[in-house]
């Protein structure tokens, strides 16, 4: 499908993203669309020549390190010897004096309130609006529906509801509210009879009375109590009058009459522009914009079908109760929503520059999302401070920092935004943000709300900054690497030292496996052990469940304590993964290539054939995953590090591609999740005329020759070509 493009200023604009500025975005605003459109062009045609040379400094950077390693084949390396040439290129920068951050302005969930972070695609109205609601989600419903409850002793799951799997959840929950409100001289489980608010006093004694904050009634009887711990709620729902036999043929069965306990879950969401979306054209960013506008004016809904019933998701309202004064509480009834853009690589055709080139995409997301804000400061739906939350990735460097500042600045120019009113979040996933993370915080010390770990684009970038040295270690035995666990201190440590506690997040990494809750329950809690104020998960389900671990560590008393262990040390992050012994057998050899070829022909063909940009597909043993670019790029250049050293031979690659497309095409055809698709087109038996198969096979066999080992180029290319 060709552009239809329409001249304005210096730029060609698509006519899908024009009317879109002019006809949606801007009316609202107080923002004149001439003086928008004379804005863009003028400071985008500042900044993308910035923007290239950002890049080329990235390539010629990497070309020096190849060189080094290759100059060294063979020798173990000189750690002290490794940094000084890392500072003499211009890749390692000198540390500066201690500082703390200067951003103002930042909401509660920022700042004060520790919990989950959803990270959801942009592009799915129905997920975004489900990531949006799930500030609030059942812990009922999120215990019964998971691995937390066994399947055992009759405790089945089934199609119906199953009262000995409901007195279980109940058991389950109960013993939360021991643990989260511990009452005095005895415990929720031996309650015997419905509580009471009589003049706004709660006739259950608390250890700590503070813990109760506010209550609703229905008909003069009871029907809610709020509580708070860590400074994260619990709604406790009761059921007096017998409505829950309207949908519950066995009725409550809970003696005290609780029908669900209410978690504050997900206490921000990351609307992804980027790693887990599919956008390679106009049509498909407007599909993205469109929603991101949705939600700062509040009206974004979609319609469904579930079980052949029409449902309409929108927007949840915000929560109001009596507080123990007897006066309204109102509670925010939406998890803040912050955007992440993409970083500076790619561009996109649906803007051509004066020369013809494409419109850098990060700058145009910049401007466009940031617009969409000023629809939320009068309605307060989102941010109480009227502050932009915009989620950076991929940047490297302090340089590439202060690029983006630059771009802030330009944009809040255009819009006439107070300076520093678009706050950033650094995420710490490419090797020179990380040894240079403190520098990279000040060139943003007034804007920084945010920085987090992201393992696996951190890992990619690990394989193709080293890619020349050897080859790399087992890609399961990343994790207990010795620059991994430096890496995650080191953001800590960097976060701490800068002040973010109270004022910023420091946050971990995605918990990949959504069908495996029992499993996150028992590691994800390491998470607000290090320290860390937000993690990343992948549903609404995982959001309630990880909340429970915010109960049970109270991440600012950890963070004074981190404060006084040693910083990590940058020579064990500059410690590259290289395998002492590459001896592996030619089982093992396979078996890690066969793992690495499913995971990326799962997540390609859907990438590729479905616009599908983030999904869980099924891994080599039938465990569904959660990929995304990420996880792509990891697996990738980890075939292409050892294609590079001789581990493997590309014949012996390919057939193993063969072989993982037609297991990939076998889950695909029984998986339900495709239903409502596009009709799957196989790859097995179609390699030569498969796009996605070809698009899978030149990210490993061209995977050296990547920027940063990146797959958006590849990837865009073929989905530009699919849809043409």
């Amino acid at each position: 499908m060709t552009e239809k493009y329409i001249k304005i200023e210096n730029l060609s604009v698509s006519s899908n993203i024009l009317n879109f500025v002019n006809k949606e975005l801007l009316p609202g605003t107080k923002i004149n669309k001439k003086n928008f459109w004379r804005g863009f062009s003028k400071y985008v045609h500042e900044l993308a020549p910035k923007n290239k040379k950002l890049l080329e400094i990235r390539e010629k950077l990497q070309k020096k390190i190849d060189y080094w390693h290759k100059d060294r084949k063979g020798e173990k390396i000189n750690l002290g010897k490794y940094e000084k040439f890392l500072r003499k290129i211009g890749y390692l920068k000198k540390t500066g004096s201690n500082f703390k951050i200067k951003t103002k302005n930042t909401d509660k969930e920022i700042s004060s309130i520790c919990g989950p972070q959803l990270v959801c695609p942009i592009s799915n109205a129905r997920f975004i609006l489900n990531a949006a609601n799930a500030r609030w989600v059942s812990l009922y419903d999120s215990l019964y529906g998971t691995d937390i409850i066994p399947e055992t002793q009759g405790a089945l799951r089934g199609k119906t509801y199953n009262p000995i799997r409901g007195k279980k959840v109940i058991e389950y929950a109960r013993n939360i509210l021991d643990k989260c409100i511990p009452l005095k001289n005895t415990s929720w489980k031996k309650l015997a009879k419905t509580p009471e608010v009589k003049n706004n006093k709660l006739n259950l004694k608390l250890i700590n009375p503070k813990q109760f904050i506010g209550y609703n009634k229905k008909s003069n009887k009871l029907s809610s109590l709020l509580f708070i711990n860590n400074n994260l709620h619990i709604d406790i729902l009761f059921d007096q009058l017998g409505e829950m036999e309207t949908n519950n043929p066995d009725g409550n069965q809970d003696i005290i009459n609780i029908h669900d306990i209410i978690l504050e879950s997900a206490v921000s969401t990351i609307c992804d522009h980027e790693d887990s979306v599919a956008a390679v054209d106009a049509k498909d960013k407007v599909l993205g914009y469109r929603n991101w506008l949705g939600l700062m004016k509040g009206n974004l809904k979609e319609e469904f079908k579930k079980k052949e019933k029409k449902i309409l998701r929108k927007l949840n309202i915000d929560r109001n109760y009596i507080s123990t004064e007897g006066k309204k509480l109102k509670l925010h009834g939406r998890s803040l929503l912050l955007n992440r853009n993409v970083g500076h690589l790619m561009t996109n055709p649906s803007i051509l520059l004066k020369d013809g080139s494409e419109c850098p995409e990060g700058i145009m997301d910049a401007f466009i999302t940031s617009a969409a804000c000023i629809h939320d400061f009068k309605r307060k739906g989102n941010s109480k401070t009227n502050s932009i939350y915009i989620v950076k990735p991929k940047m490297h460097g302090p340089e590439e920092c202060s690029f983006t500042d630059l771009i802030f600045e330009k944009v809040e120019k255009v819009l006439h935004l107070k300076k520093n009113q678009i706050l950033i979040g650094i995420m710490d996933e490419e090797r020179r943000t990380s040894i240079n993370l403190k520098e990279c915080i000040r060139a943003l010390k007034n804007r920084v709300f945010f920085i987090n770990t992201g393992f696996l684009d951190r890992t990619g970038d690990e394989i193709h900054t080293s890619m020349e040295m050897g080859p790399m270690i087992k890609k399961a035995n990343m994790k207990l690497s010795k620059w991994i666990s430096a890496y995650e201190n080191n953001n800590v440590d960097i976060g701490l030292s800068c002040g973010f506690s109270g004022k910023a997040q420091i946050g971990k990494g995605m918990w990949a496996m959504p069908d495996l809750m029992a499993d996150m329950m028992e590691q994800k809690v390491n998470h607000p052990m290090a320290g860390a104020n937000c993690a990343w998960v992948p549903s609404p389900t995982a959001a309630a469940l990880h909340a429970l671990h915010y109960h049970d560590v109270d991440v600012f008393s950890k963070q004074k304590q981190l404060l006084k262990r040693k910083p990590a040390k940058l020579s064990d992050i500059l410690t590259i993964p290289v395998a002492d012994k590459a001896n592996w057998s030619i089982e093992e050899i396979n078996n890690e290539l066969k793992n690495n070829a499913q995971g990326i022909l799962g997540y390609v063909v859907r990438w590729i054939d479905q616009s599908v940009g983030c999904s869980k597909v099924p891994d080599i043993n039938g465990i569904g995953l959660m990929e995304d670019r990420a996880t792509c790029r990891i697996s990738s250049q980890h075939i292409a590090n050892w294609l590079l050293h001789g581990i493997c031979s590309k014949k012996q690659v390919l057939e193993i591609m063969k072989k993982m497309a037609k297991v990939v095409d076998n889950q695909n055809l029984k998986d339900p999740s495709m239903k409502g698709q596009a009709p799957y087109k196989a790859m097995s038996g179609n390699f030569d005329s498969s796009i996605a198969f070809r698009a899978a096979c030149e990210l490993v066999f061209n995977g050296r020759n990547q920027p940063s080992g990146y797959t958006e180029p590849i990837l865009h290319l073929n989905r530009l070509l699919k849809k043409n």
